[in-house]
């Protein structure tokens, strides 16, 4: 039996014509281990592929082509039986801790129509035990909101609850996409901590995909840094930020401003146009119009991941490609 709990295998989503189509996600592959609960950050700038990454997680949409595998079942040709039976051990948590709530009930109905739907409990207060006990876990108790309504909320408040309904049902995987962008940066502290101790505590893994490298550096086991669709640059996530070896994770990493007032910003960005090296039919690297290194071979073919460090840290780069054999 496998030991791999997710494995995607060449996962490849174009939206349009196959042929000719903008390609969101390319050819990704990426393994998720049974026995080793982490948190693998998904990165990248905005448009690089993170959220569709997420919703074939999710089952939200198929792939064009390749698998995804969780547990040995291929996701893709999953029945609506294996696909509910697959929801209750791969939850999410998403960004907009306040669209994820229906303001005309209070917080306790997010409970209670999950154990309705999974039949977790068959009384009311084994249903009570499994809220009080969720809620502990990220830091809450049932006193102080299940009889509120989602207004009368921190925002939060509001996202940990969303962590303690996914918690609930005792998932093996959370999609955690962009669970701290909208909340405060007071509190965000406080929802990382919350997915670190589910890892450790719980033995929950998490994709937890973001823009925010700090966050990434604090949090992730392993991180994954996408741009146009193309995995650049993997590895363990503090091998990554503090040493980046593909030049667009170099520069995003540069471009995080400097807490030192003394150092402005200068002159104004002008990128070239790039969607389209998105398309299906596109051969080469994607970063080619804005790399300082940038070379002929850049463009014939997209690089393989060739290896820059130790501990599983590569990069699509040709300029880490080893010497030719003499």
């Amino acid at each position: 039996m496998s030991d791999a709990l997710l494995d995607l295998r060449d996962v490849r989503k174009v939206y349009g014509d196959p042929d000719t189509g903008l390609v969101a996600l390319n050819d990704l592959s990426l393994t998720i281990r049974k026995d080793e609960p982490e948190i693998v950050t998904i990165a990248g700038e905005s448009g690089s592929g993170k959220s569709t990454l997420a919703n074939l997680v999710l089952g939200f949409t198929r792939p064009t082509s390749g698998q995804i595998m969780f547990d040995g079942t291929d996701v893709g040709n999953a029945s609506a039986k294996q696909m509910k039976a697959y929801h209750r051990q791969v939850q999410a948590v998403f960004q907009d801790p306040f669209g994820s709530y229906n303001p005309f009930y209070r917080v306790g109905h997010v409970f209670d129509m999950v154990i309705r739907n999974f039949k977790l409990s068959s009384n009311k207060t084994e249903a009570r035990q499994m809220m009080e006990e969720a809620l502990n876990a990220v830091g809450l108790t049932g006193d102080d909101v299940l009889r509120k309504y989602p207004h009368q909320l921190s925002g939060g408040q509001r996202q940990r609850i969303m962590m303690a309904r996914a918690y609930m049902v005792k998932p093996r995987l959370i999609v955690a996409d962009e669970p701290v962008s909208m909340v405060d940066a007071s509190l965000r502290a406080s929802i990382l901590d919350v997915m670190m101790r589910l890892r450790d505590e719980g033995g929950i893994s998490f994709l937890y995909v973001t823009h925010d490298l700090s966050t990434a550096y604090q949090v992730g086991d392993r991180i994954l840094l996408f741009y146009q669709g193309t995995l650049v640059e993997h590895g363990k996530a503090t091998d990554v930020i503090s040493n980046p070896q593909h030049p667009y994770v170099q520069l995003l990493i540069d471009s995080v401003p400097k807490p030192d007032p003394t150092q402005r910003w200068q002159g104004e960005i002008i990128l070239p146009a790039e969607e389209e090296l998105r398309t299906a039919h596109s051969t080469g690297c994607r970063f080619v119009p804005r790399c300082p290194h940038a070379q002929p071979a850049c463009s014939a073919a997209l690089p393989p991941a060739y290896e820059v460090g130790p501990r599983g840290h590569r990069a699509a780069c040709i300029l880490h490609a080893p010497p030719p054999q003499a």
